[in-house]
């Protein structure tokens, strides 16, 4: 390496180790490797991708490829990822969902968007899509005897605390009846064979209920998504009046602990030991013919016998 790449090379080092650009600006990786040198932050190679999706407003380079110029590593030095944050995420709402590398594509790309593309978090009071407290669409939800997808119109609100969906576009009557206390909803690209597919989990007659559901776009089902966390938020806030705004986050909706496949035995002695999907939700442990099925039992944090 020559005498000036390796000055190059270790005044860029000198930035990367500045509070907060350790980790990447997007998903909080460790260690990011590439930089966009538009916005000045540090990012993971996969976040990296995303920024290139949007070449208008990030450019993008390796920190150990490609060369670099003083002059963008000044620039970078005079920026970095807690200014970008303070500037990007300012106005934040406290229910959404930040995404982090352990999520999935979608959640990640729209989270990258909504910051620097549409620019969501910049300004109080930004009119948000999924801040109505109403919402009203169709999504494409798995059907429970054919395992075919079909398009359902599905209706949030607020001022009722339920979503309901209909079998039939011109139903006037809806097909379920879900109040918003009780939903679960978590991406699951993989279980529903699509990258926006989303789990809607609920309580009826005290049992757990499934809907697999996703939208052709991505920008439409993180909103349905965000849309069911401030509503569930707007509840939260109305019933624990005295619990901080910090509190009732944690309380929205959540991922599974835990999810595959375990062999379990039959309930007598005499039957063989049978394939069967497990799930750890908070507290509770189900357990299911395959991942798309109902469950067959749940377990929760009180001693059971089977």
């Amino acid at each position: 390496m020559s005498a000036g790449k390796e000055r190059i090379f270790r005044a860029l080092k000198d930035v990367v180790q500045k509070p907060g650009n350790a980790i990447c600006a997007d998903c909080q990786l460790p260690e990011p490797e590439w930089a966009s040198t538009t916005l000045g932050i540090f990012i993971c190679l996969k976040c990296s991708g995303i920024h290139r999706n949007i070449p208008d407003v990030s450019k993008i380079k390796s920190l150990l490829l490609d060369p670099w110029e003083d002059s963008q590593i000044q620039y970078m030095a005079q920026h970095g990822n807690e200014t970008a944050k303070e500037k990007y995420e300012a106005f934040v709402p406290m229910y959404y969902y930040l995404p982090t590398y352990m999520d999935c594509q979608v959640l990640r790309e729209q989270w990258i968007r909504s910051k620097y593309e549409r620019k969501d978090f910049t300004e109080a009071n930004k009119p948000l899509a999924y801040a109505t407290g109403y919402r009203e669409g169709f999504l494409w939800k798995r059907g429970r005897d054919n395992g075919q997808f079909l398009n359902r119109k599905f209706v949030l609100s607020e001022a009722d605390g339920i979503l309901k969906y209909f079998a039939k576009n011109d139903a006037k009557e809806p097909k379920a009846v879900i109040k918003v206390d009780n939903i679960n909803a978590t991406f699951q690209p993989t279980k529903i064979g699509n990258p926006n597919g989303l789990q809607i989990t609920y309580l009826k007659d005290n049992s757990t209920r499934s809907i697999f559901v996703y939208h052709e776009e991505g920008k439409e089902i993180v909103d349905w998504f965000n849309a069911i966390r401030a509503v569930q938020f707007h509840y939260l806030k109305v019933a624990f009046p005295g619990a901080s705004d910090y509190e009732l986050k944690h309380k929205l909706t959540r991922n599974f602990l835990k999810e595959g496949y375990m062999e379990k035995t039959g309930p007598k002695q005499t039957e063989g030991f049978k394939k069967r999907w497990f799930t750890l939700d908070h507290r509770r442990l189900m357990y299911y013919k395959d991942p798309l099925w109902k469950p067959i039992s749940s377990i929760n944090d009180k001693p059971q016998t089977s």
